[in-house]
């Protein structure tokens, strides 16, 4: 074959090189156009879950969820330490119970009286009431005798007044007898039956001691008291002197306020006796009368306090008509209940007033008698109470 041969045959090569080349080139600059126009503004694309393009932008369509996929699970709470115990959080929204005796001026049950007829009010407060009831039921009672070797006028009195409140008892009631001088006995403890009453009353014949410390036996009764649920009255008979006592006046009224749903009644002993010195003026006799006027206050303090009733008969025969009070003031109480609005449980001594209101007004109730006269009455409710400490 020739020179000029071999040459022809390699044209068709070269011109394909070359388109080639052409080619190679031009793609080269679209690509540079490409990343050029990367590195500006760029229009964002549609999320996955995004519909089609607007001149505005992408719809957004949701996109159904997967119910095929598992749900998320939930933080890991707190390891568990071996040996701490469990502990759970709860929040103690406090009633209280108000017992509330309405009298009249001699002392009889006034009845039929509604909710909507009384106030309380906590430091001056006004409560809403959220329970009301008429409570008619046997009591639990302590009957706390002075029984000690000063006069032995008084301790016929203490032993009259004993079984006159032993006489009235009916069968559901129960009750502990204590009888006290230097320090306080349990004759018998609590009981519905009259015979084991009666038996522990006759214990009481040679009393053993001068002393008369009311306040420690007052303060050991409470003590004990507070440990039983419910309501409970203590029936206080004594001439209230107090002569050895190592709590202090102030430490049984501290006491008082601290004990809950307890009503304190006291009958006074020794009246005979106290005429007899007041008609002897001479100094011991005078300093003695003192005496008995400071422990007829400090007993009606007591009853005051609580809610309850001072009694100072003079006369045995007076003994079945106080208990035959005692006892309608026991078991026909108007019970009352709220929670209050102040809810610190800080331990404070909150103060308690009951008031009888005509429904609607703030004005005074008015109760007329069988024959349409006003009648004078009287609201007897304890003072106050102290409310819960939060480490209790």
């Amino acid at each position: 074959m020739s020179a000029i041969n071999v040459l022809n045959l390699f044209v068709p090569v070269r011109s394909t090189l070359k388109r080639m080349a052409a080619f190679a080139v031009l793609m080269l600059v679209l690509a540079g156009a490409v990343l050029a126009q990367d590195s500006g503004q760029k229009q964002p694309s549609p999320e996955p879950e995004g519909g089609p393009q607007g001149d505005i932008g992408p719809y957004a369509i949701p996109k159904k969820p997967d119910e095929t996929k598992p749900a998320p699970l939930p933080p890991p709470g707190p390891k568990k330490i071996e040996g701490m115990p469990d502990y759970t959080i709860s929040v103690n929204v406090p009633m209280v119970n108000v017992d509330a005796m309405v009298l009249t001026k001699e002392g009889q049950f006034i009845p039929g009286l509604k909710k909507e007829h009384f106030r309380v009010l906590e430091d001056g407060v006004e409560q809403k009431i959220s329970n009301f009831n008429v409570t008619q039921a046997p009591f639990t009672a302590v009957l706390l005798v002075e029984f000690a070797s000063t006069y032995y006028r008084m301790m016929v009195d203490a032993l009259n007044a004993s079984y006159a409140f032993a006489d009235q008892l009916r069968p559901n009631d129960y009750v502990a007898v204590v009888e006290f001088d230097m320090k306080p006995t349990i004759l018998v403890d609590f009981t519905n039956d009259k015979k084991a009453i009666y038996g522990a009353l006759n214990m009481m014949r040679i009393p053993g001691f001068r002393e008369t410390n009311v306040f420690d036996a007052l303060y050991d009764t409470l003590d004990r008291l507070d440990r039983i649920e419910g309501r409970k009255e203590i029936i206080l008979v004594s001439a209230g002197v107090d002569t050895f006592s190592k709590i202090t006046y102030d430490k049984i009224l501290k006491k008082i306020k601290a004990t809950p749903n307890v009503t304190i009644f006291c009958i006074s002993t020794g009246f005979l006796v106290r005429e007899y010195i007041s008609m002897n003026p001479s100094w011991g006799a005078t300093l003695a009368n003192m005496d008995f006027l400071q422990a007829d206050n400090q007993m009606q303090t007591f009853a005051r306090m609580t809610g309850g009733r001072f009694f100072q008969p003079r006369f045995q025969g007076e003994l079945p008509a106080d208990f035959r009070d005692i006892s309608d003031a026991v078991r026909n109480q108007y019970t009352l209940s709220y929670h209050p609005s102040n809810t610190r449980q800080d331990g404070t001594y909150r103060k308690l007033k009951v008031e009888l209101v005509a429904p609607g007004t703030d004005k005074p109730l008015i109760i007329r008698d069988q024959k349409n006269k006003e009648l004078k009455y009287q609201v007897i409710a304890r003072d106050g109470y102290t409310a819960k400490h939060q480490v209790e």
